[in-house]
């Protein structure tokens, strides 16, 4: 029996892009909504409570509408926004926050999907809080650089319009320091206070780097980069798409400049430490259209539904 799944949303760039993991899987019946009655809310409902997994690639306040319509105790919900993901009830939609993860996801009809520069920065510090080598309440900063297409279609449309020579050089946001991501950050990998974070977006299409600055001076007493670096290696071994590269990775410091595209058309996540004798850079890279966004909420699908979870992937 095939697993019936609904994408409410699906004409945007989540939404789409889900759409393109899921389409040729033999093993999904794929619900449709009619062009003309994607804002009609009785005939979302039906395909809401019809579908065993439903992805919710909507705004906030839509998502929340979205998940106030379903009945259905079979329906997963998998909200791609930001709305659920420190709400009670909901379980953060990351394999590899920690041991009992998966179980959850499993076990729940309500999942949230960790947007894009979160899934970078809590996948570096989740590992480092948990093993004591970065105290929770130690202020952090860190930045990310992204693709346009993070900022949605009429971001995209902007860019791809060209004209504006302000599009050429990066830009840095959000600053009035309240991202939407932050709340997440902060919950989800331990810390007792938001950090610092500074985003910026460039003059390319998708690919996102997080670089979060540490002072060894800042950590457990005695730790060093080969204890950070082992304490990742050690929580994201056999993950199969989380790696730690070497520290000091020698390919990276060859080339000189690092590649925030190098894990694009993937649901890879690449993790970094690069360090002297007294200070970190940890870095993490992704595709913000894969494991930031889209591949991560095909992957918590895979895993609630007891499949392998890099089935499509």
């Amino acid at each position: 029996m095939k697993f019936r799944v609904f994408v409410d949303g699906q004409e945007g760039t989540t939404g789409l892009r889900i759409h393109e993991y899921l389409a040729g899987r033999a093993d999904l019946e794929l619900l449709r909504i009619e062009p003309g009655l994607r804002k009609e809310a009785s005939e979302r409902a039906r395909l809401l409570n019809e579908a065993d997994v439903a992805f919710l690639c909507l705004p906030d306040g839509a998502a929340r509408e979205a998940a106030a319509l379903v009945q259905s105790p079979r329906t997963c919900l998998i909200d791609a926004s930001t709305a659920h993901r420190t709400a009670p009830g909901w379980v953060f939609g990351m394999p590899e926050l920690e041991k009992e993860q998966r179980d959850r996801l499993r076990a729940s009809k309500r999942i949230s999907n960790p947007g894009c520069h979160a899934t970078g920065f809590i996948l570096l510090l989740r590992p480092l809080v948990d093993a004591g080598l970065v105290p929770p309440t130690l202020p952090l900063t860190l930045t990310s650089l992204t693709g346009y297409s993070g900022g949605g279609k009429k971001m995209i449309e902007q860019y791809e319009a060209g004209g504006d020579p302000r599009l050429l050089s990066p830009r840095p946001y959000a600053l009035s320091l309240a991202h939407k991501h932050l709340p997440e950050m902060t919950r989800h990998a331990g810390l007792a206070s938001a950090p610092i974070f500074q985003p910026v977006v460039g003059n390319f299409y998708k690919g996102l780097a997080v670089t979060v600055p540490l002072h060894l001076s800042q950590l457990a007493s005695g730790a060093k980069a080969e204890h950070v670096h082992a304490a990742l290696a050690e929580r994201y071994a056999g993950e199969p798409f989380v790696r730690v590269l070497p520290l000091r990775d020698p390919e990276t410091l060859e080339a000189v400049h690092f590649d925030v595209q190098a894990c694009n058309d993937s649901n890879r996540v690449e993790l970094f430490v690069f360090a002297n004798d007294t200070q970190l850079l940890l870095m993490a890279r992704l595709d913000n259209l894969g494991k930031g966004a889209s591949g991560a909420a095909v992957q918590a699908m895979n895993v609630h539904l007891g499949l392998d979870e890099r089935l499509g992937l």
